[in-house]
């Protein structure tokens, strides 16, 4: 779905959507709490649903919300490395050499994500064709995009992603 593409104001502002899918648990239903703005935390687990697989990582951070870490588009690292952010996908999982450039609004050429990894072909970080992440640009919100040379053949999986703290 395009509901939380990289440009959506979902990631901006203060609304609630379908705030009463966000009682079912991990199925299809998109949903955005009141917890994304209110909701301290020093653990972040990421989940990608692909198929029938849903698989987790998690990272030790620090924050007032999520709102406080992506609202303002400010970039922040972390430091999960492409390893971990392809174990959320699974063995399909397909990313470029170089680059690696990963955090909260990540940006690079034609990669971009509010919350992920992206990589290039190139020994920079100015024309990437590949990202994992949640909040992407493009078409595909959630899951891997990847092109030009990556290393696990070209890939354009969706995913339902979510998003836990703790």
């Amino acid at each position: 779905q395009r509901t939380f593409r990289y440009h959506s104001h979902f990631w901006k502002d203060k609304e609630t959507y379908e705030e009463a899918a966000g009682k079912n648990g991990f199925d299809l239903q998109e949903t955005k709490l009141p917890t994304y703005w209110k909701t301290p935390f020093s653990k972040i687990c990421f989940g990608m649903k692909i198929g029938q697989h849903l698989r987790f990582i998690f990272i030790n951070k620090t924050a007032e919300s999520l709102y406080s870490l992506i609202a303002d588009g400010k970039y922040r690292v972390t430091s999960l490395g492409r390893v971990t952010w392809k174990k959320v996908v699974g063995s399909q999982a397909s990313l470029q050499q170089n680059c690696n450039k990963e955090g909260f609004n990540v940006k690079g050429g034609n990669s971009k994500a509010r919350i992920g990894v992206i990589a290039n072909q190139e020994n920079d970080c100015f024309t990437c064709d590949s990202r994992i992440g949640f909040g992407t640009g493009g078409d595909n919100s959630c899951g891997n995009v990847a092109t030009h040379k990556p290393d696990n053949g070209d890939k354009h999986i969706r995913a339902m992603g979510y998003i836990l703290v703790h």
